[in-house]
């Protein structure tokens, strides 16, 4: 991996800081809600959702929506290693990056295996903003075993006919389009009788209902197929061969370069606490065992930097990071608990209280982040998934 940026790059790299410093509002960046992975959306206001309007659009105008996209399909047609740059530099400004469902993994899936009818119906409408996406993979008996999956899709005529459950369906409730797959031939071998789906959710027989989560957030739902109909116009790819194509979208989903950065603002951030804090918020904070855990999680945030950095050299030499995403992504997963633990450790009693009551430890970020941190594991892939990846793919174990 070459750390330094060439000449081109750096030029970018300068585009990118000079456009933050012009469009982005300093305060934005400083929310008391906003602290490295978690951003409050459960609770956005009605005005920070105006200014994500807003701050698509100008993404958008620059290709930046979906950087990584060719600009035939509305994206930056970026570079591997410019897309890191964009990344990174909107990660160290607390900025909202680009990305979603729709950017990042069902666009990329239907550019890799749609007809062009489906890439010139959908693909605008994602870079427009007019369509929303969610992902309807996991079911309340086939989470972590994604395969065992039991939702059914049956051919008649020019129609499947779908039935079943999904769950942990984030950004249902506001999605117009979902990435599903349901098993379209039960007589096969798990994995070789699925087939993938791009759904409109405003389907007859599609039903949404809430879970709210320990944070007192809608985030997620549960998504239930009685009788619902979807064109075979919408299967993307060949009936039964879903499973390959639903293994192509978690790789756009476990290769994300952006957490490094957040994780170490948010060691910089507990730094600063523990340093600036009254004596009777952080008395632990000045005992020799809290400084250790901080100069660990601060070793541990750079480990997790260069793992991201072998990423990018992978893909800039054309490789695919396949066990390479699974390592960072359980290596991130598992930090985001550590940081939320040491967060708790160097607060003390006064970590327990939110934002809204006082005298609360960092604006009360603490608590929130604590418990948003008990999903990294989970989602996206569970860290015993990932370690059956790296044990597999990586070291040639065999199956247990």
């Amino acid at each position: 991996m070459e750390f330094r940026d060439n000449p081109s790059e750096a030029s970018f790299r300068r585009v990118v800081s000079s456009f933050l410093d012009a469009e982005f509002p300093k305060e934005m960046g400083e929310r008391p809600t906003e602290w490295g992975l978690f951003n409050g959306a459960g609770r956005a206001t009605a005005g920070f959702v105006d200014f994500m309007r807003s701050w698509n659009k100008k993404l958008n105008a620059r290709g930046w929506g979906a950087p990584a996209w060719p600009k035939e399909h509305g994206g930056g047609g970026l570079s591997v290693k410019e897309q890191f740059i964009l990344s990174e530099e909107f990660a160290w400004r607390r900025a909202p990056r680009p990305g979603g469902i729709g950017h990042g993994w069902a666009g990329p899936t239907i550019m890799v295996y749609g007809t062009q009818e489906q890439k010139d119906r959908l693909l605008p409408r994602i870079i427009s903003g007019e369509d929303m996406w969610c992902q309807l993979f996991s079911e309340p008996g086939a989470g972590s075993d994604l395969a065992s999956l039991q939702t059914r899709a049956i051919r008649d005529g020019d129609d499947y006919v779908v039935n079943g459950q999904k769950i942990w369906t984030s950004g249902a409730h506001h999605a117009d389009m979902g990435i599903l797959i349901a098993r379209t031939n039960p007589d096969a071998p798990k994995h070789r009788g699925i087939s993938y789906f791009l759904v409109d959710m405003k389907t007859p027989g599609i039903t949404v209902r809430p879970l709210v989560n320990m944070l007192n957030s809608h985030e997620f739902n549960e998504v239930y197929f009685e009788d619902a109909r979807i064109p075979a116009s919408s299967l993307l790819g060949e009936e039964n061969r879903g499973w390959y194509l639903a293994t192509t979208t978690l790789d756009f989903e476990r290769s994300g370069i952006a957490t490094s950065v957040a994780h170490q603002l948010i060691v910089k951030d507990l730094v600063k606490y523990a340093k600036e804090a009254p004596a009777d918020e952080s008395t632990l904070a000045r005992n020799g065992s809290i400084r250790a855990e901080l100069s660990d999680r601060a070793i541990e945030a750079q480990v997790e930097a260069l793992v991201c950095y072998r990423i990018i050299s992978m893909q800039e030499r054309g490789q695919i990071p396949n066990r390479e995403a699974s390592i960072a992504k359980l290596f991130s997963s598992e930090l985001d608990v550590r940081l939320a633990v040491t967060g708790m450790h160097i607060a003390g009693m006064y970590g327990q209280l939110n934002d809204r009551e006082s005298p609360a430890a960092m604006g009360g970020r603490l608590p929130r982040f604590y418990m948003h941190s008990t999903t990294a594991p989970i989602g996206g892939g569970t860290s015993e998934i990932q370690r059956n990846i790296i044990a597999m793919r990586g070291l040639g174990l065999p199956r247990g």
